[in-house]
């Protein structure tokens, strides 16, 4: 049984602010987004990113329209370092892009920093130190006038380091770590010497961040923080005022909307809320928060299931199935009146009037997804009966993802035919439906392949037999067999991920599944294969879910003349 917590913790005090203005006023544009996936998300990892891994990730970023990127800690890490110098001798950085780099208050590792980034078109430089109390008190022994001695000694040091750098833009950006937690009266006394030992001013941009770096209290005492110092920063004009929330009490995305009310013009943060303790700010969620209040984020979501899976890849870290916007379930209903609700709304939306679908806040095709899920009879009972048929009577273990698809399409066929489906005819729907495409008698039956290697590359020759029972060799080449498998077939499809789900004991075949997406159409499908051999079994599931868009688009692999066709039989 919990303790009474009265002797044990501190109730953090509200802000004086009589005249406090944040509760009255409304969000109206976008604010700076500056992703930290790349330094405080990989700090979090249990095991962090190669650079491969974070140079993918970047990329990603760049995609979505990050114009801010936080690239790590170059000063305390030699993958950092390397990764910092392979962004910017690689030119990999676009000009609309600024990364950031972060060290501590030490001169040996703002040199080192400085030195990963010269010849950088602009960079922001992140400096940090705590000031809270208790680390003033326990951690570092530094009086209030010690620790403002400190932040100015280091940032003139900077001021003197980037100088010998002119071709560079220099953005100093100043955190007072633990800043949710100190004496606003000494946060304003070092966020000034900050800005005016840099002499902040129309040619020399400063950003002061504001953390939660431990959250102690509700968002609306964050708020008043955050208003009490937009108030009082000297030469605020030259300022942008920027937030970095932690999620340690559930409220960081709470906090980031309340602070952009208080005057914060720039959120920091990670996909998805990755990060330390409880994680980040959620950017994804703040963004698409944003969205169904008429806001454009500025960041390009529309294809949010490939956004987590590149997360996912990256970080390791798996998505909820709950999670805001992008979890696998948060757009299906499995109570019935959820469902008669969300049915009725569907037929009464106008797509000239704004969206109002009972129990969905956003269109789900805005987000690259499908409305095949949503509405479904059967209850999540069902969904997990269905699946537990296929694992115990036929040996299939499916992802879950492909148990939501499949299920919808069990309910399309037993509303079709007001019966309730067996076990066989459960296994037979799932032959039909995922293998057959690929096998004697589907739309692109496989025969037989051969791979070759290359330098960097890989070569898969195919043949299939189409259903006018012609045969042919089709040749492409990729990163891996999927990629050259894809490149064969020579039709506008994305696999997004593949996996071997379950093997067969009888016969010792292994079933292969895919996710892939096609050009134009909205929604995913999946596609499997099984076969002894896995790879065999991963290029059914190929040209199975290809199979399966060219009922959609009418658009046939081998149609297209631009392809390889080795011969035709």
């Amino acid at each position: 049984m919990l303790q009474h917590p009265e002797h044990k913790y501190r109730r953090f005090p509200t802000i004086d602010l009589p005249d406090r203005r944040w509760p009255s006023r409304t969000i109206i544009e976008a604010p700076v987004w500056l992703s930290t996936d790349l330094r405080d998300g990989n700090q979090a990892l249990f095991e962090p990113m190669n650079s491969e891994r974070k140079l993918h990730l970047f990329d990603e970023l760049v995609r979505l329209g990050f114009k801010e990127i936080e690239v790590g800690f170059p000063a305390a890490s030699r993958t950092d370092f390397d990764m910092v110098r392979r962004l910017i001798d690689e030119q990999r950085v676009p000009s609309d892009v600024t990364p950031m780099v972060m060290t501590q208050l030490r001169e040996d590792l703002i040199e080192e920093t400085v030195r990963s980034v010269a010849g950088a078109r602009r960079v922001i430089v992140h400096l940090y130190n705590a000031i809270a109390p208790v680390w003033r008190r326990v951690v570092f022994g530094l009086s209030v006038d010690e620790v403002e001695q400190l932040v100015a000694h280091h940032v003139r040091f900077l001021r003197e380091k980037v100088s010998e750098y002119p071709q560079t833009e220099w953005v100093l950006q100043y955190s007072p770590e633990t800043f949710c937690m100190a004496e606003l009266d000494v946060s304003l006394r070092i966020c000034n010497a900050a800005i005016r030992c840099w002499d902040a001013g129309p040619s020399r941009s400063i950003i002061i961040n504001l953390p939660t770096t431990v959250e102690v209290a509700t968002p609306n005492v964050f708020a008043d923080q955050v208003e009490w110092m937009s108030q009082r920063l000297e030469r605020r004009e030259h300022v942008v005022l920027s937030v970095h929330p932690h999620n340690d009490r559930g409220t960081g995305v709470a906090c980031a909307e309340q602070a952009l009310l208080a005057g914060a013009q720039r959120v920091e943060g990670c996909l998805f809320g990755n990060g330390e303790r409880s994680g980040n700010l959620d950017l994804v969620t703040l963004a698409l928060n944003l969205y169904t209040q008429g806001i454009h984020p500025g960041l390009d979501f529309s294809d949010i299931a490939a956004v987590a899976r590149v997360a996912e890849q990256s970080t390791a870290l798996p998505i909820h199935p709950r999670h805001p916007y992008v979890g696998d379930l948060v757009f299906t209903a499995f109570s019935g009146s959820h469902q008669d609700a969300i049915a009725k709304g569907f037929a009464a939306q106008s797509a000239d009037d704004f969206w109002a679908v009972p129990y969905l806040p956003i269109d789900p095709r805005d987000l690259g997804r499908t409305y095949d899920s949503i509405v479904r009879v059967n209850s999540q009972s069902g969904k997990g009966g269905i699946a537990f048929l296929l694992c115990r009577d036929h040996g299939v273990k499916l992802p879950r993802r492909m148990q939501i698809e499949f299920s919808t399409i069990v309910q399309k066929l037993t509303d079709a035919s007001e019966t309730e489906l067996s076990s066989e005819e459960v296994g037979e729907l799932f032959v039909s439906t995922y293998l057959a495409p690929a096998r004697a008698g589907g739309e692109l039956a496989y025969i037989n392949h051969r791979l070759q290697d290359a330098p960097g590359r890989q070569s898969v020759e195919i043949e299939v037999k189409l259903l006018d029972g012609t045969r042919r060799w089709l040749k492409g080449t990729g990163d891996d067999f999927i990629d050259a498998a894809v490149s064969a077939l020579g039709i506008p499809l994305r696999i997004d991920s593949f996996e071997e789900c379950s093997r067969n004991s009888d016969d010792d075949s292994v079933l292969a599944v895919v996710e892939g997406n096609w050009h134009g159409v909205v929604g995913s499908r999946f596609g499997a294969g099984r076969h002894p051999n896995a790879v065999v079994a991963l290029i059914q599931a190929v040209l199975s879910v290809a199979a399966r868009f060219s009922r959609i688009t009418g658009h046939l692999p081998g149609d297209d003349e631009s392809i390889s066709v080795l011969h035709t039989e």
